[in-house]
């Protein structure tokens, strides 16, 4: 007897093993999302996200074991006219008083007047190790907070690194919050309306938060491999909850289709399994494919990203193929409680002929050239603004301004100008030289002196390691990070300042780092890396398919139309981001570019999200050509047959992530936008019409180097039990294999009594 393949034989031993499949996949859950909780997660810093000269100046700064503890400030000024110096004096005192008692905090500098007399700044120093502040500024805030009630005629504000990175991880909460509010209800609609059923829908929806649950602990243990960006944690949730409750539905509404034709449960699971079970090891093995080829870029943000996304792709396919037959075949019949009456009524039918759909394929059918030239058409026209797309590395300018601390940055730069952004230079060298680096960077300062270029106000701040190997200089300037001036001021610095300077001095190793020169640096970055993972992407990609279909038209026609849907959503984006008119309804500021990491993570993801459709429908397509249906009426037969599900799997995703829209975090508002209008248009264009014409006009090249059945004159028996991707047993016009017995001649023609 014939090896059942793997999916077939899991789905088997869950579906008779039901409560041990149910247990073992809690007790998976539970241990996965407590040790994350236990151990902890670790934060990536400037170190590990460092790359190019930058980073070597992060990596210089840091072994020079710098005794740099994490600053706060307090900013004191008048909410309305002219700042009372009398009523600001007070509260500064209050505010050092409330300070200096707090064990947190080791020293609070006395209260300095701004250049124009509007402000007054107390600067605090944090005590502990600044990578953790974090952790310890919360009693800070809220004696500040504290402050500001007892002196409401004054507005009292803290911003700094760590209540920054404190404000910005509660927005973000809430963010995900919001999304998941929006979200769940959307998509629990969603799923009622493809089953008709309450406990239909809440499975695949619980069976997604589970998947999240879990990867959250897996990755907080993973980020001491890969160290966590803030991001991350929205990835997760975003990538879980599509996946998930794709791969769910493709598989629940399989089981359906075929309890329908009065097989027993374990049956209908098994067929499901070797059906869309295979399907979904298929997408979610070129998901993960698509994701790992991030690894390639080198850098911190993209590994954490990678890291995330693929461990919860893994284990939402892990939970459909192991504990959803299980939970299936507990459940049989009742799966269909408590019915919506009305729904129940439109999605209760299986075996009912669709309209829509056939009506939809109708032109790509009766004019597959015409179809095809206007469906590629449309999505080249949504691509060209891509062509213009210019990438930024988002920055503390780009931060929600509702944030407070944020919001207290901005107040602070505008009066002590000279706390905004600089350039950092580092330089390395033998303690004997320290004097001569010294001197060097003494000389730099001074010619800064007399550029616009720089800011201007106060002796160079020159600072020196312990060990007297490593000194450092701030170089302040008027700009935002992402002005144009920012950048020419940092190519002087590193063109002619530096290497006039210090490059003088023998042994001396210098690089300049700071917000400007990490976003330089990081574009360039991207620049050399985007081939390498884009090839990955796709030989990886073209190899699964061609392996998964037997067929390399199959996966080269699947490359063709990805890109395509990726390049649309490019499109998109770059038409609604770089431009101001949808700021009104998007609720954001323009800054006229696209975060810099955000092309290529949009790339590996929308790649691989395209390929969960393309495989699940050229699946259907495939089965009924293995049937000997003409590639035409194969077409028609297995996208119909998969639209349903299709359909309500693409309208999950786009709900899910276009709740990411409303977001306050540009990162997260532009991801979410580029992946719904991406998952949309693909569904309804590239499914729609460019797939069903592409495919009618190859015909039976479509399956080339395989051959597929030749056309019989009499019926077609619908064995799907077969693994996908491998020719079914031939079949001839006397002879139906049925699943289990001898064959069975047919006696007169199809449909009379046998």
């Amino acid at each position: 007897m014939k090896r059942q393949p793997t999916t077939v034989r899991i789905a088997r031993w869950s579906a008779t093993n039901p409560w041990r499949a149910i247990c073992l996949w809690i007790v998976f859950v539970a241990v996965a999302s407590t040790s994350g909780l236990v151990v902890g997660s670790q934060k990536a810093d400037i170190v590990d996200m460092g790359v190019g000269e930058s980073g070597r100046a992060a990596e210089i700064v840091d072994e020079g074991k710098f005794d740099q503890p994490a600053e706060e400030n307090i900013l004191i000024t008048a909410r309305t006219g002219q700042l009372d110096r009398g009523k600001a004096d007070a509260a500064a005192a209050d505010v050092t008083e409330r300070l200096r008692r707090l064990s947190e905090v080791s020293t609070v500098d006395p209260a300095v007047q701004s250049p124009d007399g509007k402000a007054l700044l107390v600067g605090v120093k944090l005590s502990g190790d600044p990578k953790t502040a974090t952790e310890r500024v919360e009693k800070v805030l809220d004696e500040t907070s504290a402050a500001q009630g007892k002196h409401p005629d004054l507005l009292i504000e803290q911003t700094g690194s760590a209540s920054i990175g404190v404000g910005i991880n509660d927005q973000v909460g809430k963010d995900i919050a919001s999304a998941e509010l929006i979200s769940m209800p959307i998509t629990l609609i969603i799923l009622l309306i493809a089953f008709g059923a309450l406990i239909a829908a809440g499975v695949p929806l619980l069976l997604a938060l589970s998947a999240v649950g879990a990867s959250i602990g897996l990755a907080a243990l993973a980020s001491h491999v890969f160290p966590a960006v803030d991001s991350a944690s929205s990835v997760i949730m975003l990538m879980g909850m599509a996946v998930g409750v794709d791969y769910s539905l493709f598989y629940l509404k399989r089981e359906r289709e075929e309890r329908a034709k009065d097989i027993s449960h374990v049956s209908a699971v098994e067929i499901a399994a070797a059906t869309s079970g295979h399907a979904v090891v298929v997408s979610g093995f070129a998901v993960i494919v698509s994701m790992a080829g991030l690894y390639l870029a080198g850098d911190a943000v993209f590994n954490s990203l990678a890291t995330g996304s693929v461990i919860v792709v893994g284990v939402a396919m892990l939970g459909s193929l192991t504990v959803l037959p299980a939970l299936l075949a507990k459940l049989g019949p009742r799966v269909d409680r408590p019915k919506v009456p009305l729904l129940w009524r439109l999605s209760s039918r299986p075996d009912r002929a669709p309209r829509l759909w056939p009506a939809l394929l109708r032109p790509a059918l009766r004019r597959p050239w015409l179809t095809l030239l206007l469906g590629v058409a449309a999505m080249l026209a949504l691509a060209w603004p891509a062509l213009d797309m210019k990438l930024r590395n988002s920055n503390i300018d780009d931060l929600p301004k509702d944030v407070a601390a944020v919001s207290a940055y901005h107040h602070l730069t505008e009066s002590f100008p000279t706390k905004g952004h600089f350039h950092e230079i580092a330089v390395a060298a033998d303690p004997a030289r320290s004097a001569d680096v010294r001197a060097a960077l003494d000389r730099l300062a001074l010619s800064t002196q007399d550029s616009p270029l720089f800011s201007h106000g106060g002796p160079a701040k020159i600072e020196v390691s312990p060990d007297g190997r490593v000194t450092t200089l701030a170089v302040p300037i008027p700009f935002a990070a992402d002005d144009p001036k920012a950048t020419e001021s940092l190519s002087l610095l590193r063109g002619s300042l530096l290497p006039s300077t210090v490059g003088v001095v023998a042994g001396a190793e210098f690089a300049v780092g700071g917000d400007v020169a990490r976003a330089v640096d990081y574009a360039d970055h991207q620049a050399e890396k985007l081939p390498w993972v884009m090839g990955f992407v796709l030989l990886l990609t073209f190899l699964i398919m061609a392996a998964t279909f037997r067929s390399l038209v199959v996966a080269l026609t699947a490359l063709i139309l990805n890109m395509l849907s990726v390049a649309s959503a490019f499109g998109v984006l770059a038409l609604v981001f770089q431009n101001t008119w949808a700021e009104g309804l998007l609720d954001f500021t323009s800054n006229g570019a696209i975060v810099a990491w955000m092309p290529l993570f949009l790339f590996v993801v929308l790649f691989g999200l395209s390929m969960d459709y393309h495989v699940f429908v050229v699946s259907r397509i495939r089965e009924a050509a293995l049937r000997g249906l003409s590639t035409k009426d194969a077409v028609r037969d297995g996208i119909t047959r998969s639209a349903g599900v299709v359909t309500s799997a693409a309208l999950v995703m786009v709900c899910v992530f276009a709740a990411f829209a409303a977001a306050s975090m540009m990162e997260m508002k532009q991801m979410g936008i580029g992946l719904s209008v991406a998952i949309l248009l693909d569904a309804l264009i590239i499914r729609a019409l460019v797939l069903p014409s592409v495919m009618t006009l190859l015909g039976k090249a479509n399956w080339w180097p395989s051959k597929m059945p030749p056309r019989r004159a009499l019926g077609v028996p619908n064995d799907v039990t077969h693994q996908v991707g491998r020719p079914a047993p031939r079949v001839t016009d006397a002879t139906v294999r049925l699943p289990v017995g001898r064959p069975q001649p047919i006696v007169g023609p199809p449909g009379a009594p046998r």
